[in-house]
């Protein structure tokens, strides 16, 4: 006689404590346990063996769907398939479809790509992937994902104006992508599709200062009212014309003072993380007037371990961003920033004559000519040295009113 709603609910467990089975019809039953639990299972046969299908528990799988479960199995076993490996194939398929989401490949390909980048920068990344595609694409299958989902998912970054943010997430997404390719996860990649789909944020140069706004914002420096540490900072970074990040980082150790040179090591440089371990140190040679700046320092910071230490932390540098502070305190905020300086130093000194592979050297740029780098790898440390007393001469001169000084002897 087939089960009620209200037999399957009254139904108490044997006084015995042995499971009572409770026939519905073909096939299915009801196990009431000795604890009270009620269990849907389904007897069949498969391949002339006996066999059982778990269909659910009550009261969260009620009468109705048990039934629906065992009518579903019989159809399966009509087409020659045993529902209990059909169960467990479903089961595998979920938890490999569960593993291949575009969030579990993209945090994948992040840790293997963690090893190459800083911690700022991973960090970047994954905020990104998080604040931009996982709301949206994080539990979709790897393999389900289309172009044109992919490309509506970014529109929304570019409408929002984030146009340079956009068109990295694209690349972010190819490589994710072809690693899943790589790994067999899926067989395309989406997003190579939409190369040229995105709109290109115009590049905007650095804000710099011209030849003849030199002298005014000197001027400007020598009647600064902050520390007397930021001014020193301002100056060393004029007459070396390195980056913020590697300045404020400088230790007392990098200097060798016999030998007037300024050594910044490859942690400091701004290079791939992969790069770092082989990486040379890059090294900056004092002008006289960089040697007084770090005499002048020595007095401030020569017990400490940097040149700038901070203010509020002696044992951890200056922060990057007392300069650019500084700079809108002076009136520069949106006329010049401090990367622009080196923009400055490398326009007056190739517009002067001097080689250009010796200032790119003492910019620290790598040469992007492959072929030409090879054959290149000069240190230009002598020319380097003349140039850089040549500009520190030139700062001075501009500070008078712009006094015109001679290209240096080659030779000398």
């Amino acid at each position: 006689m087939p089960l009620t709603d209200s037999a399957i609910k009254n139904a108490k467990p044997r006084e015995d404590g042995k499971p009572d089975k409770l026939a519905d019809g073909l096939g299915l039953f009801l196990w009431v346990m000795g604890n009270g639990s009620k269990y849907w299972r389904m007897a069949y046969r498969f391949a002339g063996k006996q066999k059982t299908l778990a269909l659910g528990v009550y009261p969260e799988t009620s009468l109705k769907e048990a039934r629906a479960r065992r009518d579903d199995a019989r159809k399966l076993l009509a087409e020659g398939i045993d529902p209990c490996e059909k169960k467990k194939a479903d089961k595998i398929a979920a938890k490999v479809a569960a593993a291949n989401t575009f969030e579990a490949l993209a945090r994948e390909w992040h840790g293997v790509m963690t090893a190459e980048w800083s911690a700022a920068h991973a960090g970047r990344v994954l905020a990104s992937l998080e604040s931009h595609l996982f709301p949206t694409l994080g539990k979709r299958p790897i393999t389900e994902i289309q172009p044109l989902e992919l490309l509506d998912v970014l529109r929304k970054v570019e409408r929002a104006g984030k146009i340079d943010t956009a068109n990295r997430l694209r690349e972010r997404c190819s490589a994710i992508f072809r690693l899943a390719v790589l790994t067999g996860r899926a067989t395309v990649d989406p997003a190579a599709t939409l190369s040229g789909a995105l709109k290109t944020a115009v590049a905007k140069p650095r804000k710099a200062l011209g030849r003849d706004e030199l002298p005014g914002f000197l001027s400007r420096l020598e009647a600064f009212g902050g520390t007397r540490q930021t001014y020193l900072l301002f100056r060393l970074m004029l007459l070396c014309f390195t980056r913020i990040g590697e300045m404020v980082r400088a230790e007392w150790a990098h200097v060798d003072w016999d030998k007037a040179l300024w050594s910044v090591p490859p942690e400091n440089r701004k290079l791939q993380e992969k790069y770092k371990a082989t990486a040379a140190p890059h090294m900056v040679p004092l002008s006289r007037q960089a040697a007084d700046v770090l005499r002048e320092l020595q007095a401030i910071s020569g017990g400490r371990q940097f040149l700038f230490p901070n203010r509020n932390r002696p044992d951890s540098p200056m922060s990057p961003e007392t300069l650019r502070r500084a700079l809108h305190r002076m009136g520069y905020k949106g006329k010049a920033d401090v990367h622009g300086f080196r923009s400055t130093a490398s326009t007056i000194l190739n517009e002067s004559g001097f080689n250009p592979d010796a200032i790119e050297r003492q910019l620290s740029h790598a040469d992007h000519n492959k072929v030409r780098a090879a054959y290149n790898r000069a240190e230009y440390l002598d020319e380097r040295r003349r140039i850089l007393q040549w500009w520190a001469d030139y700062i001075d001169a501009q500070a008078e009113g712009g006094k015109v000084i001679p290209f240096p002897d080659r030779a000398a």
